[in-house]
């Protein structure tokens, strides 16, 4: 049986980063906009962290802007009015929505992107995000516009694997997915990873590249022979008794 995987779309695939940050210095310049990893201030003093979350759509980076959550709250609003913000996105790594495609059409794997995306001005969400795709190389691509735990949306959906840069995503699969495994993309500082999640049985990678080597030896000619499951558990770091 081929594959079915999930696979998240910001901070995985596009980099919604870049353009919160560009509509942000729209609206309230540079020098509000920064980066925190690239500012040693502390965020102004009046972020709400507990309103910011709760305002927040899964899909943002928390804490990526020193911004407050007045402002973030603002930002959104802006966003709403952006026409067709989600097709004006970048790829985080260039060229690996092609990539993907072409392993998917060559190893017949079904592929379900999802995402939790707001509208904005222009085209639906899920639309805007199929453009985005196709423009990108993967034509015909099933999206998903989701709500709720990623687990049972795995569970409900069949998928084997699902591809997320969130670790709470990861852990909805881990715990409400009995069949589907996770594979967390994490490009921040190794030390900032929860510790719970290898111990988990949470794969992490570094790059989409990085795992779609993995899928591949997963979907390998061998996949049920002994010691193809234990290869993979170690490219990910994970011990034997991690569930993968």
């Amino acid at each position: 049986m081929p594959l079915r995987i999930g696979c998240d779309l910001d901070g995985v695939l596009a980099d919604m980063d870049a353009g919160l940050l560009r509509e942000a210095e729209t609206l309230f310049g540079k020098g509000v906009a920064r980066r925190l990893e690239d500012s040693a201030e502390a965020p102004p003093p009046d972020v709400e962290p507990d309103d910011a979350a709760t305002s927040r759509p899964e899909s943002i980076p928390p804490a990526r802007l020193q911004i407050s959550s007045r402002q973030e709250r603002r930002l959104w609003r802006h966003i709403e009015t952006v026409e067709n913000f989600w097709e004006g996105l970048a790829e985080i790594e260039p060229g690996v929505v092609k990539k993907l495609a072409s392993f998917a059409a060559e190893r017949r794997w079904e592929i379900i992107f999802l995402t939790k995306r707001p509208e904005s001005a222009g085209a639906t969400a899920q639309v805007q995000t199929q453009r985005w795709l196709q423009a990108k190389g993967f034509t015909l691509p099933s999206v998903f516009v989701v709500q709720g735990s990623r687990g049972r949306i795995a569970s409900a959906l069949h998928l084997d694997v699902v591809i997320d840069d969130r670790p709470e995503n990861c852990l909805d699969v881990v715990m409400d997915s009995k069949r589907a495994r996770a594979l967390l993309v994490w490009r921040d500082d190794p030390a900032k990873l929860p510790a719970a999640a290898q111990r988990l049985g949470i794969g992490v990678v570094k790059s989409v590249s990085q795992c779609l080597d993995i899928l591949t030896q997963l979907d390998g000619p061998d996949r049920e022979e002994p010691g193809v499951l234990a290869r993979v558990k170690k490219l990910l770091g994970l011990g034997e008794s991690a569930s993968v």
